[in-house]
């Protein structure tokens, strides 16, 4: 009996280590993946790798190496590597299939999305609304917005599906972006009549439509309908009603719309105090938009891009050249990427203002940085 223990336990022992050892192994193909910076060769790992099942069922390592791509403008290679995935079995299931149908459409390669959908059937890979609503989203992706509802009407009766709440989430979206909303509110109408309820996702991208069109009263009628369904507004909801009211210089109201969300239980992030900051600049009200710049630092909420963006070019426009001063250093500080003009900008701001030491300071931190190196001069006349 003893020695049979004795077996058992070697055998266990056995497996484990040997599932330790892979899953170590695998670790090690997904790291050195991220890790090239040869796109060349990351094409070349990507199609290897794609030899090993459970490689394949990592979605995240393939949208980071497409994007990575379609950064790059390598169009070509994404096409290799995702007409690759068609020589597996794994292509007859339909969330494979989405998968790749997704990332042609987040490519801007529409007509590859396309024909991945069309040829489902040839890979005896089944066709339902998933795949149909992946369609959907690749023109939308694509900005091949005047197809969308097209294929909405024509391919459910074709394909014997019914469209569900994504699919007119999509198609509001493909409305919204091309600016016609009275369509994308028709089709909240039809949804509603069809049965489907809208979600959160529905009423916040009308709001966004709306608030950020300039469109503020039928953003208004958005959001009465929005309470209406009982649908809780969440900080994309707020945000979008904020950047409405910051457009049309309510200021105190969009003040009190943010006490309301931290009411609500609801934290201000970045867009809040961004879309304050923003409009209190517009507004030339310097001590304001410090004061909001103040909060988003005690919020706990880090400046970002947009955030320098708004501020430092205010600061050196109303002579606050200290102020923008620390700004920039702070911009080195928290390793943030942001555009070379805006520092070159800041530089002449600081010369002129008769801060010729600091711009110095700020040339030599652009060239000094460890994380980006950026070319700065102090203006020839000074």
């Amino acid at each position: 009996m003893s020695f049979l223990l004795l077996r058992l336990y070697r055998a266990f022992s056995t497996s484990t280590a040997a599932t330790t050892q892979a899953a170590a192994n695998f670790e090690s193909v997904c790291k050195d993946l991220n890790r090239e910076r040869n796109l060349k060769r990351l094409v070349q790992k990507f199609k290897k790798s794609s030899e090993l099942y459970r490689f394949r069922t990592k979605a995240g390592i393939y949208e980071k190496t497409v994007r990575r791509l379609a950064s790059a403008q390598r169009f070509r290679w994404i096409e290799e590597i995702l007409e690759e995935q068609k020589k597996y079995k794994d292509i007859s299931k339909e969330g494979f299939a989405v998968r790749l149908i997704s990332l042609y459409g987040k490519s801007g390669m529409f007509d590859h999305a396309f024909k991945m959908f069309d040829e489902m059937p040839d890979q005896k890979c089944e066709r339902s609304v998933l795949s149909f609503n992946a369609l959907l989203g690749a023109c939308v992706n694509s900005k091949k917005f005047d197809k969308v509802e097209g294929f909405f009407r024509e391919l459910p009766s074709k394909l014997s599906i019914e469209p569900d709440l994504v699919s007119y989430n999509v198609v509001i979206k493909a409305f919204c972006d091309m600016g016609s909303l009275s369509s994308a509110v028709g089709m909240l109408d039809e949804m509603e009549k069809k049965g489907l309820e809208p979600d959160l996702i529905t009423f916040n991208t009308l709001l966004h439509a709306c608030y950020g069109s300039g469109r503020f009263p039928d953003g208004e009628k958005i959001w009465s309908r929005m309470a209406k369904k009982n649908v809780v507004p969440d900080v994309r909801s707020y945000n979008a009603k904020l950047v409405g009211l910051v457009s049309q210089k309510r200021m105190l109201e969009g003040i009190d719309l943010v006490e309301e969300m931290q009411t609500m239980g609801i934290k201000p992030d970045g867009y809040s105090f961004n879309a304050l900051i923003k409009g209190f600049c517009k507004d030339g009200k310097l001590d304001e938009a410090t004061n909001w710049y103040g909060n988003m630092r005690k919020n706990d909420c880090a400046p970002d891009k947009a955030t320098f963006a708004i501020l430092v070019p205010f600061y050196c426009e109303k002579g606050s050249y200290d102020q923008a001063f620390e700004l920039c250093k702070e911009i080195f500080n928290r390793k943030c990427l942001v555009d070379v003009v805006l520092l070159q900008n800041a530089v002449d701001g600081l010369v002129k203002g008769g801060k010729v030491e600091e711009a110095k300071q700020l040339v030599q931190l652009g060239k000094s940085n460890s994380y980006r190196r950026y070319t700065l001069k102090i203006p020839a006349d000074k």
